[in-house]
Order: C-alpha cells, then sequence, then structure tokens
C-alpha cells in the first residue's frame, strides 16, 4: 500500500539517499555534507529551506493554504563506531557508521517531503525539521534554543525512529513514557594515600566505593517505589598507579534513567546522600557532579491519538501496537516534546531475519521499511491539515 501512495520512483530515491548518506556518516554538529544534500534536495522540490538552527540544521517549509502547522522531525548524525558489515554501501570514513538508522530517518522524511510537495493534498502548513547531533549532544536541545518553534511555530511536532526487536510493517506507541531520562554522574572519593603493606596509616578510598557501588542499587530498590522505574549503573572506576599503592583518590563514574521528573530528583538527592554519608562514615569526603541530560520522552495525549490514527490508516489496528514497554534508552526529540506538544512512534525493523542491535557495528537500516516509514509522514500530515 505504502509504495503505491509514494510511487516506486520516490522509493528508489529514498534507498539511493540512504545509501549514500550511510557512506558518508558524520558525527554532532559536524553534519555538513549531510545537511547540504539535505538542503539541496528540498530545495529542487520548491520547499523553502532555512539553516543553522542548531549549528547544522535544516528546516524545510511548506504551505498549502490557511491550516493548521505540524513539525516533523528526523536526526541526521552517525556514531563514533567502527562499521564491521561488508555491505555495498560501508561507511568511506573509518570509524564513523551510521549505527542508529539516522540515514534512513533522513531519507524518509526527504520522501514524504517530495510527495507532499508534489501532490499537496494537504491544507496548512508542514515544517520538515532534519536535526543534527541527536547522539548524545543534544541537537534537538539546540535547535529548541535557537528558536525552532519561535521561528517556525508548531501546533505539534512529530518524531519517529526505526525498531529493532519489532516486526516491519508494525508500529508502537505509548501514550506518556516512550523513553528514559539520561543523566550522568561523576563521584570523586578522596581518602589519605598510603603504602598498601600498611593501609593503616592512610584512608583508603576503594572501601567507600565498594559500598558505594552496591549501596547505589538500594535507590531503584528501596528508596523509590516499586511502581517507578530507575535504571542506576555504575560504568566506570578509577583509582590508583601502583600495585603496592593505596592512592589518594578514587573516581566513580556511571548513569541514571527514569521516565519522570519526581523520580530524576529523588534519585540524584539519593545518590549524592549515599555517596557523602558512605564517604564519611569510612574517613573519606565524596565530591559528586550530577548533570542532567536529555529528558524523558514523554508523549502527549491527543497527539498520540493522532499518531495512532496515522499508522492504523496505513497497517490497520492489528500493527500498532499500544501501552508498549518504554525504553530505558534516552532520545533528545524529549527537549522538541518539553516546548511543543507531540508524540514520538517506534517503526518496526525486522524482516524475515531479526534486525542486529542499534549501535552495533553490524547494523544496517532496513531498506523495505523506508516506503512505510515515509508513508506515515505523509498519512499523519493529510489526517491532520484538513
Amino acid at each position: 500500500m505504502e509504495q503505491s501512495i509514494l510511487g516506486a520512483d520516490l522509493v528508489e530515491s529514498m534507498v539511493s539517499w540512504r545509501r549514500d548518506l550511510h557512506a558518508h556518516p558524520e558525527l554532532a554538529f559536524a553534519e555538513f555534507r549531510t545537511s547540504d544534500k539535505v538542503a539541496a534536495e528540498l530545495s529542487a522540490m520548491g520547499i523553502d529551506i532555512h539553516r543553522g538552527l542548531g549549528k547544522t540544521g535544516v528546516v524545510g517549509t511548506l504551505t498549502n493554504g490557511e491550516g493548521p502547522s505540524i513539525g516533523l522531525r528526523a536526526d541526521m548524525d552517525a556514531l563514533p563506531v567502527v562499521e564491521l558489515g561488508d555491505i555495498p554501501h560501508c561507511s568511506t570514513h573509518a570509524g564513523r557508521m551510521h549505527a542508529c538508522g539516522h540515514d534512513g530517518h533522513t531519507a524518509m522524511l526527504l520522501g514524504a517531503a517530495k510527495h507532499l510537495a508534489r501532490e499537496r493534498n494537504f491544507k496548512g502548513t508542514v515544517h520538515f525539521i532534519f536535526q543534527p547531533a541527536e547522539e548524545n549532544e543534544g541537537g534537538g536541545r539546540a535547535m529548541v534554543e535557537d528558536g525552532l518553534f519561535t521561528r517556525f511555530p508548531c501546533d505539534a511536532v512529530y518524531g519517529m525512529h526505526n525498531w529493532p526487536g519489532l516486526k516491519a510493517g508494525q508500529f508502537a506507541i505509548n501514550h506518556g513514557p516512550m523513553m528514559a531520562a539520561l543523566d550522568t554522574f561523576e563521584v570523586e572519593i578522596q581518602g589519605r594515600g598510603s603504602h598498601a603493606a600498611m593501609p593503616e596509616q592512610g584512608i583508603d578510598p576503594f572501601i567507600s566505593v565498594a559500598q558505594i557501588v552496591m549501596s547505589l542499587q538500594t535507590i531503584p530498590s528501596r528508596l523509590l517505589s516499586a511502581l517507578d522505574s530507575a535504571v542506576v549503573s555504575v560504568t566506570q572506576i578509577h583509582g590508583g598507579d601502583a600495585m603496592n599503592v593505596i592512592p589518594d583518590s578514587v573516581v566513580i563514574r556511571g548513569t541514571a534513567r527514569c521516565f519522570s521528573e519526581i523520580v530524576r530528583a529523588r534519585v540524584e538527592e539519593s545518590l549524592r546522600s549515599i555517596c557523602q554519608l558512605v564517604a564519611a562514615a569510612h574517613g573519606a569526603t565524596a565530591s559528586v557532579a550530577y548533570k542532567k541530560g536529555y529528558p524523558p520522552t514523554i508523549n502527549t495525549p491527543a497527539q498520540t491519538d493522532n499518531a495512532i490514527i496515522a499508522a492504523k490508516a496505513l497497517v490497520g489496528s492489528n500493527n500498532v501496537q499500544l501501552g508498549v514497554k518504554p525504553s530505558m534508552a534516552s532520545e533528545d526529540f524529549a527537549f522538541m516534546l518539553q516546548a511543543c506538544p507531540g508524540a514520538y512512534i517506534w517503526l518496526g525493523a525486522d524482516g524475515s531475519q531479526p534486525s542486529k542491535p542499534l549501535h552495533n557495528p553490524r547494523y544496517d537500516f532496513n531498506d523495505s521499511t523506508l516506503a512505510l516509514g515515509a508513508a506515515y509522514w505523509v498519512s499523519l500530515v493529510q489526517t491532520q491539515l484538513v
């Protein structure tokens, strides 16, 4: 159905765009070739283009008469990953790879833009938002801070991500949380160094570290309600240089993830308290740096209903999963949802064989889903801008 909506020529163009982008991946805020290509394609479609938001972001605006306005967002950046696959369109840049499918997201939104510019069967304004730096660097926040929604007012904004583990031809969406907040922490435990054979002459920071690592797991299990969700993970411990020396200090780093701002505040408060009290109990001190990163991705009710209607129009009710388990991974589309009502949906990626996981060095976007992804954007526009 979706290919007949778009036309075989447009599907072929999306495949070509996607594979070209895959072969030329660019990292956060350095998507210069990618944004040039996006801008050139939009301009060739007769769509007004605006550049520079979030440094390398591109916004294309298509207006067809009076009516509402919506934003459709795709991310453009790649990851610092060495690609291990042997596909013909493998990355030509060592150490960089489209391991999350942003090449496909960009191609699908370009495909939808071309179809809508050609057919113009809607009333209102569509802003095609091509965002840089989704991976860790907060390009969504940068675009919002640069005036995305003041310069390009949207009644709603929508995002989409390909999703391994979900069958191609299906969508999944929730009212409410889809993705978790991502915060990071660094804790320095300051003790007093000594000879490893004479620990009584110092204050061993590793004693505090060992207890802190275990105690942090009581935050989700004992300090939060069983109905709340949170994950606190210690991912790094650094300290010491010589095997026979107890160091002065040790650094602990990690991440915390949850689905609400109330839980987020409780996690930070508990983490600070545990680190400082445990260190003090052993005569050491704890310096805690807690950095709030991406907020939780929370879909708003009315816009989620809009997304469900658009998806069901394409694949039927049986292929739109509702009330799915949210992901503890994070997504900076959350910054756009904090500034504008909207909804974020997952597009199934698994074909006859399961897709490699996101961020895997052998991952490759499933081109057979390009037509459905673009058709979803078209369906969303046509059901909302009437």
